[in-house]
């Protein structure tokens, strides 16, 4: 579809400077612009693109606008040119995504509740007694267990997999290949081996969240794993049975949380972070990418290494730390004088 600067600047409560009726019809990064595409400068450091890009229309934040205007293209300009483009973005992807129905083949349980405007893709499987909200959209090789409760305004990827009882709230995206609600990594040992402890529990995901690729969230042993409003989990995470995370934390790749931990709300979790089972991690923390947590965290801390400290602690301790060879030559040195 095409786009007029008039009617791009009307949704982003922009002012235009060129032409009006400039028609884009997608979108482009500033350095790689093209003719019929729009774009945004909104940091200093792409200023210098701005007098080589094609685009045909850029989105500028007021305090960047410069003050020759000639042979630029059709600028619209914003308090802030992150947010309107952003703004867009996500009015462009509610367009692409319209999709509505029923489509074949599927299997859809005599006892399952679909609500109005659901698309279901072919090749989904929902189960039993299954409740699907108001404008969800589940797409191809999704199997949904029974009892499983999704609320409405829900993105269902590819492949994605919920098993029995488990339960997500509105406005939930839920990324390709994802499992919730797989057993719990939990085993008795006896003579003969590991006897498995059966895990009767369900993950239960309040609104707002989104989860990436490839994650596995357990079932709980018994109550819930539960994943607050607001979360946002990056591709390939581990949330192992009875985790419980709290509001708006946000979870880097490859990160992993063993049983029965609680984090706070508002924290970051860096990339490959690991944290042990047990333990308590408080509100406002930032963990950097490879640490490992093995006790409690108090609030607002910042932590990095493995076993984690202080994150300025440990820059003040890995100083030395690139120094040991150089430091022992002097201790071998002094031991040798005092012999």
């Amino acid at each position: 579809m095409d786009f007029s600067a008039e009617q791009v600047a009307n949704l982003i409560n922009g002012d235009i400077k060129g032409n009006p009726q400039e028609k884009v019809s997608y979108i482009s990064k500033i350095e790689d612009g093209k003719p019929g595409t729009i774009t945004f400068l909104g940091g200093e450091r792409y200023q210098e693109y701005l007098k080589d890009t094609k685009a045909s229309i850029v989105i500028i934040s007021k305090d960047l606008v410069p003050k020759d205007l000639s042979n630029l293209p059709t600028i619209i300009v914003v308090d802030n040119a992150y947010a309107a483009f952003n703004k867009l973005l996500n009015i462009y992807n509610e367009m692409k995504v319209k999709k509505q129905g029923i489509e074949n083949p599927v299997f859809i349980a005599e006892s399952a509740v679909l609500l109005e405007n659901v698309y279901v893709a072919a090749f989904a499987y929902i189960s039993n007694n299954a409740k699907i909200g108001k404008n969800t959209k589940i797409y191809p090789h999704v199997f949904i267990g029974d009892n499983v409760t999704i609320g409405d305004n829900c993105y269902i990827g590819p492949g994605v997999k919920i098993y029995e009882d488990c339960v997500l709230g509105n406005n939930c995206s839920i990324h390709a290949g994802t499992i919730i609600g797989g057993d719990g990594f939990g085993f008795q040992p006896t003579n003969e081996g590991y006897e498995k402890v059966p895990q009767l529990g369900n993950v239960l995901i309040e609104d707002n969240v989104e989860i990436g690729s490839n994650c596995t969230i357990d079932r709980a042993t018994i109550g819930s794993t539960i994943i607050k409003k607001g979360v946002k989990l990056d591709n390939l995470i581990q949330i192992a049975h009875n985790v419980e995370i709290g509001e708006h934390t946000a979870m880097a790749a490859q990160s992993g949380i063993a049983g029965s931990s609680k984090l706070g709300k508002w924290s970051m979790i860096g990339g490959q972070v690991g944290i042990t089972g047990h333990l308590k991690v408080g509100n406002n923390v930032i963990v950097q990418a490879q640490s490992g947590i093995t006790n409690d965290v108090q609030d607002n801390q910042r932590l990095f290494g493995s076993p984690a400290i202080n994150y300025l602690n440990y820059q003040k301790s890995y100083i030395y730390f690139k120094k040991l060879p150089e430091i022992v030559k002097r201790l071998e040195k002094l031991e040798k004088g005092k012999k």
